[in-house]
């Protein structure tokens, strides 16, 4: 590790902070400024062992085709959960289903958790100390069968091109 990285282990995040404070503190002194940089180097080292280790994108390609997946399905859900919601009371059934999850990468886990929660009528609610499974509350599953499926299209439609890019 060079001693420039040592001593500044994340020079964007340093900057953002800097400007950050002078915007917040409104004001353009040089106290202001100097006081602004400590924090701005000092942050950044401090959390340094806390940060994880970079991800690693693989396939930009399929990156971009899950991203008009996520959209396509935001769409779809959106006018699913309006029916739901402006229609008969059974039209509604909740469920809380476990999804095993195969991702090792912590950004993709990341991603699949704020996918779900992202598209209407799913929410990610926990994920398992040991990051095998997800535990995902869906509007309207009312059997068994119905909680399969769903486990199914979040693995197939979202973690499956997730395991491709960050695999």
């Amino acid at each position: 590790m060079s001693v420039r990285s040592r001593l500044l282990p994340s020079p964007l995040t340093s900057a953002a902070l800097l400007l950050a404070w002078v915007m917040l503190n409104e004001s353009a002194s040089p106290g202001q400024w100097l006081l602004g940089a400590l924090l701005a180097l000092a942050i950044p080292w401090l959390l340094a062992p806390l940060r994880l280790p970079r991800s690693r994108l693989r396939s930009w390609p399929v990156l971009l085709r899950l991203f008009a997946v996520v959209l396509w399905d935001i769409v779809r859900s959106n006018l699913d959960v309006a029916r739901r919601v402006l229609g008969r009371d059974a039209a509604i059934q909740p469920r809380f289903v476990w999804v095993p999850i195969d991702l090792q990468d912590p950004l993709a886990i990341v991603l699949l958790a704020g996918i779900v929660t992202t598209t209407p009528g799913t929410i990610s609610a926990e994920l398992s100390d040991d990051h095998r499974w997800l535990l995902v509350h869906a509007l309207h599953a009312p059997d068994d069968a119905a909680a399969a499926a769903i486990a199914a299209a979040i693995k197939s439609r979202y973690e499956a091109p997730l395991a491709k890019v960050f695999g």
